[in-house]
């Protein structure tokens, strides 16, 4: 049985189209449609209910000596309010989830986690803990609501007031309050596009919601779904979990090296990076030249060579020609190499291109 968040019923207000995603039933999309929503983040703001993300706090005199263990990269650098992008591995050097940290104090951290991977993360993370230290999942007690787009700074603004949001990307406040309601502000995102994430208590959800719709009418503000939410992030480049990676995929192949740090003293799955060495296989962008929408887990050619597979496609609403991420031979990788996909037995042709397909001016 799928959950709801709580906004569900501000989504059937608005007429979304609900789908079961993730262990909840979340809108896919509103009546305005994908490309309207999708259009609406790059041009001017758009707000999401991400509330089915899985919220865990770290505590404890070792807390930052467990994360360490636990991420790839390295959190020791760290300040006070600060968010980092982690892959989280195995013992086999290979992806679990990709998560974020935030940093509350040196002795307590909050770990944001995919909504799909929750429960199999928090077991993960219980059973390699050590010291003093104790892990807690807030994940039904929170709801998250992301503004994203160059609008939503000016909107914030309006509300909150300039001095209560982050300024720096990847910065978060705590003690946020936005007409009564306590929240805590991050300046990140999944689009691609200037943003905020909002926490706030179930109770206090659609109340902050409402507030953000209403004040945003003058910024053209609409309700997102699922749907753009892909689109959005697939032409920023970022990769998802259960597509660009997964446990049999490893954080080098995903193309996340910035963020994996072989000279941190040691973490979960480091060994077996070392041990594989240098990747195979590496993520690429493409660019659908022939005619054709290549979907995931589309078969990819060099000549008549099989060299790797799709991991996610779609047509790109902002560039308005269709483009995939894939995973293929490190030796096809280079940029400008023209490629096949075949997609459902016909074979179109495609470029690989540098990624982000889109970057924010």
């Amino acid at each position: 049985m799928e959950k709801k968040t709580p906004l569900y019923d501000c989504h059937i207000r608005e007429d979304g189209r609900m789908v079961p995603y993730a262990g909840y039933i979340l809108p896919v999309q509103y009546k305005t449609g994908l490309i309207t929503e999708h259009m609406t983040v790059r041009e001017a703001v758009g707000i999401f209910d991400v509330s089915h993300m899985g919220e865990v706090i770290i505590r404890g005199k070792d807390a930052l000596d467990n994360i360490q263990m636990l991420v790839t990269n390295d959190c020791s650098t760290m300040v006070d309010g600060q968010v980092r992008y982690s892959p989280m591995c195995d013992g086999m050097g290979n992806v679990i989830d990709d998560v974020l940290i935030y940093k509350i104090n040196t002795k307590e951290y909050l770990i944001v986690v995919n909504a799909a991977n929750r429960h199999k993360d928090v077991e993960w993370m219980k059973g390699n803990l050590f010291g003093d230290v104790e892990l807690s999942d807030i994940s039904d007690d929170m709801a998250l609501i992301a503004l994203q787009g160059p609008l939503s700074k000016d909107l914030l603004t309006r509300i909150a007031g300039p001095e209560a949001l982050p300024k720096k990307y990847y910065s978060f406040l705590v003690n946020v309050d936005i007409s009564g309601i306590n929240c805590m502000v991050s300046r990140t995102g999944y689009t691609g596009e200037d943003g905020y994430e909002i926490f706030c208590q179930n109770k206090d959800a659609v109340r902050l919601w409402d507030t953000l719709l209403e004040t945003g009418r003058e910024f053209g503000i609409k309700p997102c779904g699922l749907g753009c939410r892909d689109t959005l992030r697939l032409e920023a480049g970022m990769p998802l979990y259960g597509h660009e990676m997964d446990d049999t995929i490893s954080p080098l192949e995903a193309g996340l090296g910035f963020a994996v740090k072989m000279n941190k003293e040691d973490f979960i799955g480091k060994k077996a990076l070392l041990d594989k060495g240098a990747p195979k296989r590496i993520r690429i962008g493409l660019k659908i030249t022939g005619r054709g929408i290549a979907r995931e887990n589309c078969p990819i050619f060099y000549d008549d060579k099989e060299i790797g597979r799709t991991t996610s496609g779609t047509h790109s609403p902002y560039l308005s020609y269709p483009i995939a991420m894939a995973l293929v031979d490190v030796d096809y990788s280079d940029i400008g190499r023209k490629l096949l996909v075949d997609v459902r037995g016909r074979k179109i042709e495609a470029e690989i291109v540098p990624l982000p397909f889109y970057k924010k001016a």
